[in-house]
């Protein structure tokens, strides 16, 4: 036989460190375990929603007044976002968006964010992150930033709650 197809194994040396076992794969979750994240979170925002759907904040007394609102008149982000949400579980898509668009927008957001992790759960795939990059936050804050000032001045009053 020809040297070509024999191997030849190099000498141990005394100091060389003994091979690792292999891991062994984490194991598999259960199913009501994965759901249980998304579904305490559905559920505390279900309940959020529920309590402003029955408590309505246009009666005085109920909730706070916005500080920001309070102390210079100024309408903050988030002006009629109680307001919003009461309309928003009332069904009333149209009156919602007159208290808070962007609020309203928030609401969509959450809700797409949370059948992808419901989604995710349910088959076993990683936790949905939600992380942007810095222009996208920049571009988030300039939007609200374009909203305050817009339904402050008197050609945006109907953004204005």
């Amino acid at each position: 036989m020809s040297g070509e197809n024999q191997r030849v194994d190099a000498p141990r040396s005394p100091y060389a460190v003994p091979a690792q076992p292999p891991v062994p794969p984490a194991p598999a979750q259960s199913r009501v375990r994965r759901l249980a994240s998304p579904g305490l979170t559905l559920a505390a925002a279900a309940l959020a929603f529920a309590y402003v759907g029955t408590v309505d904040p246009n009666e005085p007394g109920h909730y706070p007044v916005c500080p920001l609102f309070r102390l210079t008149g100024i309408l903050c982000p988030g002006c009629g976002g109680l307001r919003s949400a009461h309309a928003f579980a009332q069904g009333d898509l149209i009156t919602a968006l007159g208290a808070n668009a962007l609020a309203v927008a928030g609401y969509f957001v959450f809700a797409g964010f949370m059948i992808l992790w419901l989604v995710r759960a349910c088959r076993g795939g990683p936790t949905p992150r939600f992380a942007l990059r810095r222009p996208y936050w920049w571009a988030i804050g300039v939007l609200a930033l374009v909203f305050v000032v817009v339904r402050n001045l008197p050609f945006g009053a109907a953004l204005a709650p």
